[in-house]
């Protein structure tokens, strides 16, 4: 008997088939107007993007009410520009995403033609489309494969990529459609609000975003928040030298939770490390580690025993070029230039014993979260996204549409195969592999490390078992290894198969053959090499399937059911047969961390022989739940990251809406002048508070505060001592005598020039603020956590302290701007001419030394960079050579604090 909502959705069908049938007749309008726009000339095609602009752009119409013609000009342009005709359900998939959906279709549906749909109905605004992909070979792939489509169109199509000239990422922004990664299109964000003028920006506005492989990145990849950084002092020796004392410590001295994936010293480890530390002369004799001056060193003793216990070669990274390159734990891709916060990179840099790369500092940072909901729309397509739904539609206000597929899936999934232990579980796959093997059935086995993917190809060898491997190291020839993936008795071994973006196609990807065959004979006649290679792929592909079709083993359960599905998901593409089993052991990570100790003993009390699994659907289950946990887990975490991330987001928001105004202004005179005022109410009312008395009042203080300040040498204690001075007098007379020095600066230099001046100081003084305050941000963000032990919400903490630090910088960068802009003055011929005396006298002597460096046959070390050295300063206050104590903190490219015009790197803060 049917429950009641059983019966429910059985009469009145799920929320997700009443979207799909409510899209039915807009898909009847658009192929009612086929056989209109397949009548149309090439240059009627084009004609009708120009009139579809002219009605949107001049005329108001909506874009929903020129959906059907859109979508069937945009088919009619696809089917000339590819010969892909769209089927029905792509066309479904393309007004979902339209309306601001995640289209959840399955691999080889066809999403990369679908994006074309939505992507040139929105173009017409004139607004701009970003298309958003995984990697930079399917940005720069898909832009060159629909770029055909938008040509055919009429519209133009750019592609953003890492390391791009400036002048073609500003066209490539400027296009109709721009192709790009998310990553690429985050920094660029960032880079924006930090150029110097409106023309310098790169991108033009966040109208609409479609997200290919939309979970990978706005749920995969939205732990981790992009960051701009700089280098800040180098403290390499200090890694190398706690990096060697780590080996030191045994198992009682610290604790590894592996479930938050995070690593802790006991209370003996604690006394075991400072008792190192004194030894080794890290720490001073008579100084604790819970002394607030070995705050950096608890860090970095820290960070040195994460990289150790936390991070493993071949898993979390690699060492390539005498450098370490993190590899992304969801699509097994080397993440070239990205490296870890806080000094954690550096620790790992010392223990694999490569050249440590400075430590950085924030410049600029932001989320993928708050990037993405820039946009006034955003759309999304992935073949798995249902589990994480919840999770879209509360950061995003993304819905999840689950899209029919063409054909109806032929795919056959087992039930999961669980083993006691790892070597029984290999010795299955293998044995399973060569069954499959036999018949010629193409075989795909997901792994989840590299270490894994080269142990069981080493296991493959011994069985003599021909296959490929794909994972970070053979990086470069993925699209090659996925291609042929599907070829008669293949056998690939790929790490984290998700969102690759190559289709796996039964016989082999008839496209890559005919592409590689005309690149071999150029001269040849392309239309008979398709014609021939196309027969020849027809037999290779009813082959295939008469083995049974793709078989895809999984030798281990993902922590995010989304992965394993993606996985799954590459065979039965199409309506293809096909095949797909998990093979599992209680050693694997998620059973013995999640999965219940009760599984083991229920194993036991079967007694079970060595060598056999147990398939059941109740062990589905129960792994179901325990990836629904880590998930779960997992959310909670993105969404707390968020919940920070936007105190700084609106913070933020408001500095880059600061900037682009600056930037947009012609005149900032009065923005100047309103800072310059508010500097002197708050010089007032430092020194001579409201309903103070005169007795009261801190003249001196206000004196030596004014000529600070402002610049300016007033007599104010003169004024203070005239009969009836108040606050409100001074404050008018401070005033109009600031304003008076003011235009006289004006006078001297020129408006123009006062203008331009007055930008770039302001744009400066502003990024330089911010770097400070996201370093603070950062500061508190760490220890703010603590706050919770003495029962306040370490959030609304944050909250409070973050809008405090805020405005601090708020009143700090008008006094910043007002004092340096009080400090210009315009320089005379003859300051002009001694000048150039000076800067000639130093060429002239680093000329000599050049020639004398030479002559000796010797390199000058600090090259021509010696030719723009600053011109020899006096040396810091209290400057003691011997004592850095008094050194200050200059970075590693400041001036050398004892005067000497070199970089402190080149001078006193040389390595030895």
């Amino acid at each position: 008997m049917l429950g009641f909502g059983a019966l429910a959705k059985k009469i009145f069908g799920t929320p997700n088939d009443r979207m799909v049938k409510s899209v039915r007749p807009l898909v009847a309008r658009i192929n009612a107007l086929e056989p209109e726009f397949a009548a149309l000339s090439d240059e009627g095609i084009i004609e009708k993007t120009r009139e579809f602009q002219r009605r949107v752009q001049d005329g108001g119409e909506s874009l929903d009410a020129i959906l059907p013609e859109a979508f069937a000009n945009c088919r009619e342009g696809a089917r000339r520009a590819l010969g892909l005709r769209a089927f029905d359900v792509q066309l479904k998939g393309g007004i979902f995403l339209h309306q601001g959906n995640i289209a959840e279709m399955r691999t080889g549906e066809g999403k990369t033609l679908v994006a074309t749909f939505p992507a040139y109905l929105n173009a017409l605004t004139g607004k701009g489309v970003h298309v958003v992909t995984v990697n930079d070979y399917l940005a720069k792939r898909d832009a060159e494969w629909m770029g055909k489509v938008y040509a055919q169109l009429g519209l133009t199509t750019g592609v953003v990529y890492p390391y791009q000239p400036d002048a073609e990422k500003k066209a490539a922004y400027r296009a109709d459609i721009t192709y790009a990664t998310n990553n690429e299109l985050g920094f660029d964000y960032l880079r924006d609000n930090m150029k110097g003028s409106r023309e310098e920006m790169a991108q033009r506005g966040h109208f609409f975003a479609i997200v290919d492989e939309v979970d990978s990145i706005l749920v995969d990849e939205a732990r981790t928040p992009l960051i701009i950084s700089g280098p800040s002092q180098d403290r390499s020796d200090l890694y190398q030298k706690v990096n060697a004392l780590i080996p030191e410590l045994g198992e009682a001295h610290f604790k590894i939770d592996e479930k938050t994936r995070n690593v802790t010293y006991t209370e003996d480890g604690n006394e075991f490390i400072e008792q190192l530390l004194h030894q080794s002369g890290l720490l001073p004799e008579g100084q604790s580690l819970y002394d607030p001056e070995s705050t950096t060193l608890v860090h970095h003793v820290t960070q040195a025993l994460k990289a150790h216990k936390l991070f493993s070669r071949d898993q979390q990274y690699i060492v390539r070029d005498n450098e370490v390159m993190l590899i992304d734990e969801f699509t097994g891709r080397m993440m070239k230039g990205r490296r870890l916060s806080d000094g954690l990179h550096q620790a790992i840099e010392a223990k694999e014993g490569v050249a440590i790369q400075p430590e950085n500092v924030t410049l600029a940072s932001v989320t993928f979260q708050n990037y993405f909901r820039l946009y006034e729309k955003l759309g999304g397509m992935t073949g798995t996204a249902a589990t994480e739904a919840d999770e879209f539609m509360e950061i995003y206000k993304l819905g999840v549409v689950e899209v029919p597929t063409n054909r109806p899936v032929q795919r056959k999934d087992d039930h999961d195969a669980v083993y006691r232990t790892a070597r029984e579980k290999y010795e299955g796959i293998v044995k399973t592999i060569h069954e499959a093997h036999e018949k010629g059935q193409p075989i795909l086995v997901g792994t989840t490390s590299i270490e894994k993917s080269e142990f069981l190809s080493g296991l493959l060898k011994e069985a003599g078992i021909h296959h490929n491997v794909l994972n970070a190291r053979q990086h470069e020839q993925e699209a090659q290894i996925v291609a042929d993936a599907g070829k008669l008795n293949a056998v690939t071994i790929a790490t984290n198969m998700a969102g690759r973006g190559t289709d796996i196609k039964l016989g082999g990807n008839v496209e890559f053959k005919i592409m590689q065959a005309i690149a071999a004979h150029p001269e040849a006649d392309h239309a008979a090499i398709r014609a021939r290679i196309e027969e020849e792929h027809k037999a290779a592909e009813e082959a295939v399937k008469a083995a049974g079709g793709l078989f895809v083993l999984g030798t281990e359960r993902h922590e995010s059911r989304r992965i394993d599905n993606q996985l799954r998901g590459r065979s039965g593409r199409q309506g293809d047969p096909g095949r797909s089993a998990f093979f599992l052991s209680l050693e694997d990570d998620l059973m013995r961390i999640f999965g219940s100790e009760r599984l083991d003993n229920v194993l036991s009390k079967l007694g079970m022989k060595e060598g056999e699994a147990i398939v059941h659907p109740w062990v589905n289950k129960s792994l179901e739940r325990a990836q629904a946990k880590v998930e779960g887990r997992n959310f909670d975490i993105r969404k707390q990251l968020l919940k920070f991330d936007d105190v700084m987001n609106d913070q933020r928001k408001a500095i880059f809406a600061q900037r682009l105004e600056i930037m947009e202004a012609d005149d900032l005179g009065d923005i100047v002048r309103d800072m310059r005022h508010q500097v002197v109410e708050d010089l007032i009312d430092d020194h001579m508070p409201p309903k103070s008395y005169a007795d009261q009042w801190d003249i001196a203080g206000l004196t030596v505060s004014v000529r600070e300040k402002l610049s300016m040498d007033l007599p104010i204690a003169a004024w203070a001592a005239e009969e009836g001075v108040d606050q409100l007098a001074m404050t008018e007379r401070l005033t109009a005598q600031s304003d008076a020095m003011m235009d006289e600066k004006l006078a001297a230099f020129g408006a123009e020039a006062m203008r331009s001046i007055e930008k770039q100081l302001l744009l400066q003084t502003i990024d330089a603020k911010w770097r400070e305050h996201l370093l603070r941000l950062d500061h508190l963000r760490s220890v703010v956590g603590f706050r919770g032990y003495a029962q306040r919400d370490p959030l609304n903490e944050y909250k409070t302290e973050a809008f405090q630090l805020f405005e601090n910088m708020l009143d700090s960068l008008r006094q910043d701007v007002t004092q340096k802009l009080s400090q210009i003055r315009p320089i005379s011929e003859e300051e002009q001419k001694a000048l150039m005396e000076q800067y000639q006298a130093q060429l002239a002597a680093y000329q000599a030394q050049q020639a004398q460096a030479k002559a000796n046959g010797e390199l000058m070390a600090a090259g021509v960079a010696a030719v723009a050295a600053p011109v020899a300063a006096e040396a810091l206050a209290g400057f003691d050579e011997a004592d850095p104590a008094t050194w200050g903190n200059p970075s590693r490219n400041d001036p050398c604090p004892c005067g000497s015009g070199e970089k402190f790197k080149h001078c006193h803060g040389k390595l030895e």
